[in-house]
C-alpha cells in the first residue's frame, strides 16, 4: 500500500460537538426507543404490515472546508438504515434540521404516528420544529441524558460517512455538498452493503421487505 501511495480509512474521534441543549427547555420529549440501550436491532419491520418505515433517527455532523464548517443534518430509517432526508448549511439553526425533515416527508409521506428520535439539541426542541412534527402527525422522541447508546445508529452512520467519503477537508462548501450528495444518494443508499441488513444495501433491503410482505 505504501509503495502504491495507498492508505486505509481511519475512523478518528469526533472533536466538535453539534448538540447544543436549550437551557430553558423544561420538559423534553420522552425516549420512546429505549430498546436501543440493550439491542441495536429493532423488531422486524414485517411485524408492521405494509407500514414498513415508522421510526426515524435524526442527527447532525460537520465537515471542514476552507470556507469554514458545513453542517449535515440527516434522517435515517431505523429498519433499513436508509438516509431518507438530509440538508446542509453553514449554520446550526433549526432551519437545518427542518429542511432534512421536509425532504423525508416529501419523499416518504409517512403515516401518522411515525416516531422521530433525536438528541436534546436546541434545533429539535425549537417551537417551529415541534409544530412541523405535529402538523405531519410525527411523534417526537429524545435520547436520555448521558446515554450514548441511544444514538448508536446515527453515530455509526457518521463514522461510516467520514471514513468513506474520501476527503478529510474540502476547498469550499459547494464541493462538500456535491460530495455528500454523491455519497448518500448514489452510493450509501443504493450500493453500500450492511452486515446488519444481511449484506444488502438499504434500497435492496427495503425492496426485499416489500416483496416478502406481498408474499405474506
Amino acid at each position: 500500500m505504501r509503495k502504491d501511495g495507498l492508505r486505509g480509512c481511519m475512523r478518528g474521534r469526533r472533536r466538535k460537538h453539534t448538540t447544543r441543549q436549550d437551557p430553558l427547555l423544561a420538559i423534553p420529549a420522552p425516549d420512546l426507543l429505549v430498546w436501543a440501550g440493550t439491542s441495536s436491532v429493532p423488531p422486524h419491520p414485517i411485524d408492521c404490515g405494509r407500514r414498513i418505515l415508522h421510526r426515524y433517527y435524526i442527527d447532525i455532523t460537520y465537515l471542514p472546508t476552507d470556507e469554514g464548517f458545513v453542517y449535515l443534518a440527516f434522517i435515517l430509517d431505523v429498519y433499513s438504515r436508509k438516509v431518507v432526508g438530509w440538508s446542509m448549511a453553514g449554520h446550526l439553526r433549526s432551519e437545518l434540521v427542518t429542511a432534512a425533515l421536509e425532504m423525508a416527508i416529501r419523499r416518504r409521506n409517512p403515516s401518522a404516528g411515525l416516531i422521530h428520535h433525536s438528541d436534546r439539541g436546541a434545533q429539535y426542541t425549537a417551537l417551529s420544529f415541534g409544530k412541523r412534527l405535529e402538523r405531519a402527525g410525527i411523534v417526537p422522541s429524545m435520547s436520555r441524558v448521558g446515554s450514548a447508546l441511544d444514538n448508536a445508529i446515527s453515530e455509526s452512520f457518521i463514522s461510516t460517512l467520514k471514513s468513506e467519503i474520501g476527503a478529510s477537508r474540502y476547498p469550499d462548501r459547494q464541493t462538500a455538498r456535491a460530495s455528500i450528495f454523491e455519497f448518500i444518494e448514489l452510493f450509501y443508499n443504493r450500493v453500500r452493503r450492511h452486515s446488519s441488513l444481511g449484506y444488502l444495501s438499504p434500497a435492496e433491503y427495503e425492496q426485499a421487505i416489500v416483496e416478502e410482505a406481498a408474499v405474506a
